[in-house]
């Protein structure tokens, strides 16, 4: 089958693999359908390529129709219509009882000190193949499934796999009171479902961007937006639209893309140039973000308000400002989404009349696998208006 492989940092290549195979009792195989490129996939193109090897399949956004099913599956059949959470959990464990599938006892990576299982992404996650391929193999598939009806186009969807469940935590973690305003950090594919989610949730969203095609897109859906070329002080332009005390919720939705800082640009060019093994160790122990999304989240909330963090952030010696968290009495959550959690509240708004999240017309640019490479371009350097790829096996 082609696959699109990891061959090197900026290097992603559509290769010929072998196709995957059932190995356990409760797997399945699917022929994908449709798949996404997500901002997360731009950090092992660019950051995290000490943790990745060359050979691993990308992608965590499938969707597709299951083609096997292990002796143990009960709960799919060939033929079914399937999303596929990025995470792998198995339903049943503690951590998946208590809605953290993120953090499944089953399939944590313990060996890394990390959490459950991902397609697609990294050494720290597993090494588990992606769905950025003509097939998949879906370990834990008596629970991680999603079964969604034929008919509508897989656009109505896919999205279940990670984009809409993480917008959605994202707001939920970000505790906006009734009739509030929430401000969304960076309007990428989270950031703008987070405003579309949150407007049709009744909250006042307000959205920060730089790239004119992204904030034009938040604006033609009625959402208000700061260009941060033309405020010299976010914060304080935030904090003049919410009667000079910032908004009640902040969700960053940058994470450690974000530009303007020198230091944290710096870390990450030095962690490029490190031989895999001390690259690896200098992530681990040093700060390699660009911090200024959190630092301006929480600089605007109002005091007494909720940061909610859905961007990626990758070093663990990244400096907060403890005193300010502190003193404005802030809440800070933050996590991987545990997709299957939020499955129940998102579905209706997929499968009833209408399309109030406009999922339908959310992808800007539907491409064939081939075209991986490309793409991976245009995204990471946000070219020819690219917010949202779906690759089409």
């Amino acid at each position: 089958m082609r696959a699109v492989v990891w061959h090197g940092k900026r290097d992603v290549r559509v290769d010929e693999v072998p196709d995957p195979r059932i190995e356990q009792p409760n797997d399945i195989v699917v022929r994908i359908t449709s798949s996404g490129l997500c901002g997360s996939d731009l950090h092992l193109y660019e950051v995290l390529g000490p943790f990745m090897a060359e050979g691993d399949i990308l992608g965590h956004e499938p969707m597709g129709i299951v083609e096997e099913v292990g002796p143990e599956i009960t709960n799919v059949r060939p033929g079914d219509r399937v999303v596929i959470p990025f995470n792998i959990s198995c339903g049943h464990c503690f951590m998946c009882t208590q809605g953290l599938m993120t953090q499944c006892e089953t399939t944590q990576v313990r060996a890394e000190d990390k959490g459950a299982a991902l397609f697609g992404y990294t050494r720290l996650y597993g090494q588990v193949p992606g769905g950025q391929a003509e097939y998949l193999r879906v370990p834990q598939a008596q629970f991680g499934p999603i079964v969604v009806p034929e008919g509508p186009p897989d656009d109505r969807f896919v999205y279940l796999s990670d984009v809409l469940p993480t917008a959605w935590q994202a707001v939920e973690y970000a505790a906006v009171p009734p009739g509030g305003t929430v401000a969304v950090l960076g309007l990428g594919p989270i950031g703008d479902m987070c405003t579309r989610i949150a407007s049709y949730r009744g909250y006042r969203a307000i959205g920060v961007d730089l790239v004119p095609e992204r904030l034009a897109r938040a604006r033609a859906n009625g959402v208000e937006a700061l260009d941060l070329g033309e405020h010299d002080d976010v914060a304080e332009s935030l904090r003049e639209l919410t009667n000079g005390r910032g908004p009640d919720s902040v969700i960053d939705a940058v994470g450690m893309e974000a530009h303007g800082s020198p230091a944290g640009k710096l870390a990450q060019t030095m962690a490029g140039f490190l031989p895999d093994a001390a690259a690896r160790k200098f992530i681990d122990k040093a700060g390699v973000d660009r911090l200024n999304a959190l630092h301006l989240a929480i600089d605007a909330v109002r005091r007494g308000g909720t940061v909610s963090l859905s961007g990626v952030y990758g070093g663990t010696a990244d400096p907060l400002p403890m005193m300010v968290l502190f003193d404005k009495q802030i809440q800070l959550r933050m996590g991987q989404a545990n997709v299957k959690r939020w499955i129940d509240d998102i579905m209706p708004l997929l499968t009833g009349s209408g399309d109030p999240l406009g999922v339908e017309s959310f992808a800007t640019h539907r491409v064939p696998l081939a075209d991986a490479p490309g793409a991976y371009e245009a995204f990471q350097e946000k070219k020819d208006g690219t917010v949202k790829v779906l690759f089409k096996p």
